[in-house]
């Protein structure tokens, strides 16, 4: 078959030029003459007195927009440079030049919600009903919150002054380091030397003996620089902390509760229900362990295939397979995602110089997405594509929204994408051609509940318990080293030989300045999309429709609301996270079952 599908993605369109772009450079500079104008608006914005003022915020709402969409355009075409080359410097220096900006930005945003702080209770919900500012009531109101959360103006703004070269410099640092990293591994009798995404991707080869020489040189690699990492890790934790604690904030938790729009009670009744029903994932990768010949997996056993001759999936093999499978969803989301491959919107390619991982970043301005992976044909890989389009869909369905209504939290964004996997992965395993192709893919499917009930359960341990010790000072890299095995024992139940000491200073989520405890959210999304999927099942291509519908919502509403609304649950309550379970049970059982009969 011709592959029809670019595996390096198409960039020029937004800036012609890469790093050395004129075009973004008049983009930029056209953006600070912008920013200039907004700071001065900011700056001279009166608190609302009475109802007509409504106009007002209105107007300055406008600019806000427009300010805001130039920065992010901009933001997400130099995060494209960081992502396809760690060793483009004038692409690093651009990110630092967009900090700046959007750190300016923020403290001139900041003097507006302060003002909508400082509002009397009446004259707000008077505003708020007015035909100008209805469809904004949402995020006014939440802005409004955030606003009396926060300290001074001049004191906020010294914080975010002080972050662009203290608490995100840190956070950029830390992608300096990873990009430092390489191993030499040798790979079917060739020595290779690979990037940190691409020795990552070796955790799911056949060879017993690359996997773990992988993940041994690699844990080399994070030894020998530990103390850089946790001198990284501790700062950043150590600015945040700094923040909290002047706010007048002690639980960590309670701005990435905030920011993902739920309640503490929804996050502990999640992970309850998860810490209670953990032994059917212990006995699959105990009967795991069996099949590759051991009493337990060790680490990097954990996403080994068990079945030979697993299918693999080229390009254009894995991306026909996911169009194939979306289309029977539904035609909305079967076209976007052809467009999106066939025009270059991914970043696919196996090569060195890549930062490891994936993302999906959208280009308000430009009204398209960029998909980042490193793809080498497995399973896996297809899974991956798939959920990074479930986000550029997610972006897509959100369009019709003015562009102040499309900012939807993170654990709603992973209900998108993982639901877009889920239909993958099922359809995947119930048009298995026979016992081994269906024993492979099944597998592959409980990877992902495994992944988000252990494999998250243990970051959010981790990091929770970190938090907690950062309190008290800094936390050197062995006792880093000693909380990431612990939480990995609880999460795992027991069932691993050996963990992974230093995944504290090889996962770039624990570094990510813009969403704190970047992990309860996938398992969250994935949880929720289980409810949204089994609804889908039901009413068949029907239901695309009512999907968009919940997507549109999922900028303007809380998560709790959310459910109710659109799937009439009480996410509040264990039994809605049970039912999420006992369906990825299933496939536990049915695997467990079906290597039974395999002898």
């Amino acid at each position: 078959m011709t592959n029809t599908y670019p595996e390096v993605w198409e960039l020029d369109s937004l800036f012609s030029g890469g790093s050395d772009s004129a075009e973004l450079r008049s983009h930029l500079e056209l953006t600070a003459e912008k920013l200039a104008g907004f700071e001065q608006a900011a700056a001279t914005f009166e608190v609302p007195k009475q109802t007509a003022d409504a106009l007002h915020v209105a107007k300055f709402l406008v600019q806000t927009s427009e300010v805001s969409v130039d920065i992010r355009q901009a933001g997400a075409f130099i995060g494209c440079l960081m992502a396809q080359d760690t060793k483009d410097k004038k692409a690093a220096l651009l990110q630092s030049e967009h900090s700046l900006m959007r750190s300016r930005f923020q403290s001139a945003f900041l003097k507006f919600k302060q003002a909508l702080m400082e509002t009397d209770p009446d004259i707000w919900s008077e505003l708020l009903s007015t035909e100008d500012l209805q469809e904004f009531a949402f995020v006014l109101d939440e802005w409004r919150k955030e606003a009396k959360r926060l300290l001074s103006e001049q004191e906020e703004g010294l914080i975010t002054s002080l972050g662009i070269d203290g608490y995100h410099a840190w956070s950029e640092l830390y992608d300096l380091l990873i990009a430092s990293v390489s191993v030499q591994v040798e790979v079917d009798g060739e020595e290779k030397t690979l990037s940190v995404g691409q020795a990552n991707n070796l955790g799911s080869h056949q060879d017993a003996t690359v996997r773990k020489e992988a993940y041994d040189k690699l844990e080399a690699a994070w030894g020998e620089k530990e103390e850089l990492f946790a001198k990284t890790l501790n700062s950043l934790a150590g600015f945040r902390l700094q923040m909290y604690s002047k706010r007048g904030v002690d639980n960590v938790l309670e701005e990435p509760l905030q920011m993902n729009r739920m309640k503490q009670e929804t996050l502990d009744v999640m992970w309850q229900a998860i810490s209670e029903h953990k032994q059917p994932f212990a006995d699959y990768l105990t009967r795991k362990a069996q099949l590759l010949g051991k009493d337990k997996l060790a680490w990097y056993d954990v996403d080994a295939p068990v079945v030979e001759n697993s299918q693999s999936f080229d390009y254009g093999q894995g991306s026909e397979f996911i169009i194939r499978h979306f289309g029977k969803f539904g035609p909305e989301l079967e076209k976007f995602s052809r467009h999106a491959l066939e025009n270059g919107w991914v970043e696919a390619e196996d090569r060195a110089h890549k930062m490891p991982g994936g993302f999906c970043t959208s280009l308000p301005k430009s009204g398209e997405s960029r998909i980042f992976m490193t793809y080498s044909g497995s399973m896996s890989n297809v899974a991956t594509l798939a959920h990074e389009l479930g986000h550029a869909f997610h972006t897509h369905a959100l369009r019709p929204m003015h562009d102040l209504n499309r900012s939807y939290a993170m654990n709603v964004a992973e209900t998108a994408s993982t639901f877009a996997e889920m239909i993958v992965a099922d359809a995947a395993v119930k048009n298995a051609s026979g016992k081994e192709e269906k024993i492979s893919l099944l597998e592959d499917k409980i990877q992902r509940s495994v992944a988000f009930f252990m494999n998250i359960h243990a970051r959010f341990l981790f990091e929770t318990r970190f938090y907690e010790e950062r309190k008290n000072g800094v936390v050197p890299a062995s006792r880093l080293n000693e909380l990431m095995e612990e939480a990995q024992e609880e999460a795992f139940a027991g069932s691993l030989s050996e963990g992974h000491p230093h995944f504290w200073a090889s996962k770039l989520h624990f570094y990510i300045t813009d969403v704190p405890f970047y992990n309860f959210p996938y398992t969250f999304g994935y949880l929720f999309s289980l409810s949204v999927y089994a609804k889908a099942l039901e009413e068949g291509q029907g239901f695309e429709e009512k999907y968009m519908a919940l997507l549109r919502d999922t900028a303007v509403m809380n998560t709790e609301q959310l459910a109710m609304k659109h799937l009439g649950e009480d996410i509040t309550k264990k039994e809605f996270w049970e039912k999420g379970i006992a369906l990825c049970t299933k496939d536990v059982e049915e695997f467990i079952k079906l290597t039974a009969e395999e002898g």
